[in-house]
């Protein structure tokens, strides 16, 4: 399974997303993280260990407290593989125009 698999299918979990976005805006820490979140302090520590193999986040200590953040190469191996598909859907649109076009050039 390629990396950005593992990202997607890390991110498929309504829990794992809204824990991602919590650390959109900054890094957190764990307590900081679980605030709000309707599951349990060890539950978000799981959730936040399949993000981290899905490398979506990084983990840093800071003194005693385990700081997670966005892991900005993962995010970017996202983009790229949806990129790929948004370049392949832009080449395909525009070869079926230039054969609509040619079609209706065409003397009949």
């Amino acid at each position: 399974m390629s990396a950005s698999s593992n990202a997607f299918n890390a991110l498929g979990d309504p829990t794992r997303r809204a824990i991602f976005e919590k650390l959109q805006g900054r890094p957190l820490a764990v307590v900081d993280i679980w605030d709000g979140l309707p599951i349990s302090r060890p539950a978000v520590s799981q959730h936040l260990k399949v993000l981290k193999e899905a490398k979506l986040i990084n983990l840093r200590a800071d003194g005693n407290k385990n700081i997670y953040e966005l892991n900005r190469e993962g995010i970017l191996a996202m983009r790229d593989y949806l990129d790929k598909f948004w370049d392949d859907a832009l080449t395909n649109f525009k070869m079926l125009a230039e054969n609509i076009e040619k079609e209706n050039n065409t003397p009949q």
